[in-house]
């Protein structure tokens, strides 16, 4: 299986979806760190991604070369992450056949009403077990 972990700005969220990912998946999953810039992909490299790409045109091309996607809602809004997620890439991402797990944070300005705010780690244990089980 390939997982794409996009984030953006300083990598923190995607840095720690990679850890809990490389620590309780299996060894032979991939996982790809897709950053908005080169800060946020050199943090997933060092937190176990296997390879990585920065930028628009990476994400772009890439989206379509994974099992499942996982970053923050806001990787599918135009405009999200301070400006960083261009357009291209909230499209690319939206338009990918990859089963897309993400998290409800509010940092985009969307609430998804029926989502109970819990703190980063809880949720990605949550998302941790949604992808055992697509395994």
């Amino acid at each position: 299986m390939r997982i794409a972990v996009i984030d953006g700005q300083g990598g923190g969220i995607g840095k720690a979806i990679t850890e809990k990912l490389r620590k309780y998946l299996p060894k032979e999953t991939e996982i790809i760190a897709l950053g908005t810039n080169a800060m946020a992909t050199a943090l997933m490299l060092k937190a176990g991604a296997n390879e990585g790409a920065s930028g628009e045109n990476a994400v772009i091309q890439n989206v379509d070369q994974v099992d499942v996607i996982v970053g923050s809602l806001g990787i599918i809004a135009a405009h999200s992450m301070m400006g960083e997620l261009t357009p291209k890439m909230a499209e690319a991402i939206a338009r990918s056949k990859a089963q897309k797990i993400l998290l409800p944070l509010n940092r985009a300005n969307i609430d998804v009403v029926g989502v109970y705010a819990e703190p980063l780690p809880h949720l990605i244990d949550h998302m941790v077990k949604r992808i055992k089980e697509i395994l």
